[in-house]
């Protein structure tokens, strides 16, 4: 049987006919198929790859000749990935992955640099992480951060293709799963809370009977504390009344201190309003058990400054008892997840 032949890109980022099959594996190529599936426009591929559009084209042209499918649809002037192209495209994104890994290894086998792509929710960003990312950029000051809120039910897709390389999550206790290592760092409780001048204050006990006619100032649908009381209820018969939503947990204690309502949050996010008497734990008859962890894929490479990563948030957090880190230099991108 003959060699199947295949095009390749040159420095220029022009395509080069006639290559073997396994010069497919070219990062280059993938590449510009990757940016084209992501921004679908071959003209903001071209930009962001500094390619000119018609050399973009030649590419994708020349893979799709390559695997003999169509890998986009072209709508008029907007192209769709196909099936054919969204599995060539998990591919490309762990053959990418790959030679970007071991590109770091050979280049910085000693010192950690780099990127570290990290996913994590505001409380934990907030109250947990600050004193690990203070001591690590002391550390290893070549080390780029970038920060994201992923939700739960998208971690196991974003952490096998290589869009963040680890979470730090807050959620209920975890096992290791067959795809993702789960460690569990720390317990969080959670504490209901309410105004010291609330009538709920004066109970002894507040049972789940309370609850019901309260308003509750909570965090977004999702959030995994959220998911546990609200399942919490249901399991009892019970639901919320019409609670009022938040994307920011300063907005929901600043409104539960005017009266507004009770809420439910972790402890370490509010230790200084119980400190200073603005807000009182209810003495309720449940707890809700959650953690904060880290999870990362079982196939991921762990590169030097992940490791490094790793290594200090099991050292720092299990110890960070009162949460008193601030993000003070550290810009947090804007996002819909925030629990």
């Amino acid at each position: 049987m003959g060699r199947v032949m295949i095009a390749v890109v040159d420095n220029k980022g022009s395509p080069r006919q006639d290559a073997p099959m396994d010069e497919l594996l070219d990062p280059r190529l993938l590449r510009t198929f990757r940016t084209v599936a992501r921004t679908l426009s071959f003209t903001r591929a071209a930009e962001e790859l500094g390619y000119a559009q018609s050399s973009v084209t030649m590419q994708i042209q020349a893979l799709e000749k390559a695997t003999g499918v169509q890998l986009f649809d072209r709508l008029g002037r907007r192209i769709a990935l196909t099936q054919s192209g969204r599995q060539l495209l998990s591919y490309a994104d762990r053959i990418v992955q790959l030679a970007e890994e071991a590109f770091v290894a050979v280049a910085n086998a000693v010192e950690p640099s780099g990127r570290l792509t990290i996913s994590t929710p505001q409380t934990v960003a907030t109250y947990r992480l600050p004193p690990v990312f203070r001591h690590y950029r002391r550390l290893y000051p070549n080390v780029q951060f970038i920060i994201h809120t992923i939700p739960d039910d998208r971690l196991v897709e974003k952490l096998g293709n290589g869009s963040i390389d680890v979470a730090v999550t807050l959620s209920e206790p975890q096992t290791t799963s067959h795809e993702l290592v789960t460690e569990n760092l720390i317990p969080e409780e959670l504490l209901l809370l309410a105004s010291p001048d609330h009538p709920l204050t004066s109970q002894r006990v507040v049972r789940l009977a309370h609850l019901e006619p309260e308003t509750f100032l909570l965090t977004e649908s999702g959030c995994p504390y959220r998911n546990c009381l609200e399942r919490l209820l249901a399991e009892n018969g019970l639901r919320l009344r019409l609670p009022m939503e938040f994307s920011s947990i300063e907005a929901i204690k600043q409104c539960v201190i005017a009266g507004m309502g009770i809420t439910l949050l972790p402890r370490v996010a509010v230790q200084r309003e119980l400190q200073e008497g603005q807000l009182v734990p209810l003495n309720w008859e449940h707890t809700i058990q959650i953690s904060t962890q880290l999870v990362y894929h079982r196939d991921k490479w762990i590169f030097p400054a992940l490791e490094k990563f790793l290594e200090l948030c099991r050292q720092m957090i299990p110890q960070s008892e009162n949460g008193n880190g601030h993000l003070d230099h550290m810009r947090l991108p804007a996002t819909d997840q925030f629990y």
